[in-house]
């Protein structure tokens, strides 16, 4: 039995190698390069790539996409939980809502972004609309601003939040409630002191799945953010293309991956599970 359930991770095993520990090994090897003078790397073997990473300058932008990601976290999470309660009692429709949910990934991420800049630009939809109904008399600056880099990770990994909220709120027994009620306590008590506490799961997890997609984010910074809002993807992709600075790319590429994983470990140690 043991060789068999070995027979069946052989092949994940296989690809998770060869697409995920590979690459990381190349990158490991790159960071600890030195520059080549018409990019690329060359020996010798440095560690100054890793002390740029300590530079005020990067640090700054690395503290700027943790407020952004944790922003659009939040305000994922205050989106997200009213929708996925809603959806987790409406019966028979639950599944139409789930696929109204899903809906947006049935075409593309850069479609849909490039969809907001129609909208937000100063001749865009909203300005327009606006400016034909007397509202307002210039346009206002909606699009390339961190407002609107916020919305479109917001707009985009919205449905991340609302599925784990919704597997966990579908499957909290409505007695709770109505136990609760019975107690004397009030709809907004019941919610903060029962429904909040048993949904923490499903909470974690949402935040999980959107916060490290929005760190690491370079699209939806790139485009809507219209190259005044350098966040840590963005500092990735320029060394990587126009400063061809491939080992510093690659150090401040594993320093970021590193960070992640240390404060997943501490949030699941300060949670009393294990990590694996």
């Amino acid at each position: 039995m043991k060789r068999l359930r070995l027979l069946f991770l052989l092949p994940t095993a296989g690809i998770l190698l060869l697409l995920f520990a590979v690459p990381l090994c190349i990158l490991l090897v790159y960071a600890c390069m030195t520059r080549g003078a018409y990019g690329g790397t060359m020996p010798p073997f440095t560690g100054e790539n890793w002390l740029r990473v300590l530079d005020p300058l990067y640090l700054g932008i690395v503290g700027r996409s943790f407020l952004v990601a944790g922003v659009s976290t939040l305000i994922c999470v205050i989106l997200g939980f009213p929708l996925a309660l809603f959806i987790s009692r409406s019966g028979t429709r639950k599944n139409l809502y789930l696929s109204l949910v899903m809906l947006p990934f049935w075409t593309s991420f850069l479609v849909r972004t490039y969809a907001w800049m129609f909208l937000l630009r100063d001749t865009g939809l909203i300005n327009t609309t606006l400016q034909a109904m007397g509202v307002i008399h210039e346009p206002l600056p909606l699009l390339y601003n961190w407002w609107a880099v916020i919305l479109g990770l917001v707009y985009g990994y919205l449905p991340f939040m609302v599925l784990p909220l919704f597997s966990t709120l579908e499957r909290l027994d409505p007695s709770l409630l109505e136990a609760a009620a019975d107690l004397g306590a009030r709809p907004s008590q019941g919610m903060l002191r029962v429904m909040l506490p048993l949904s923490a799961p499903g909470i974690r997890a949402g935040a999980i799945l959107v916060f490290i997609p929005c760190l690491g984010a370079y699209l939806t910074p790139d485009l809507l953010g219209g190259g005044r809002t350098i966040l840590i993807g963005t500092l990735i992709q320029n060394q990587f293309s126009n400063s061809r600075d491939w080992p510093f790319g690659s150090a401040i590429s594993l320093a970021l991956m590193a960070l992640v994983m240390l404060l997943l470990w501490i949030q699941v140690r300060r949670k009393g599970e294990p990590l694996l």
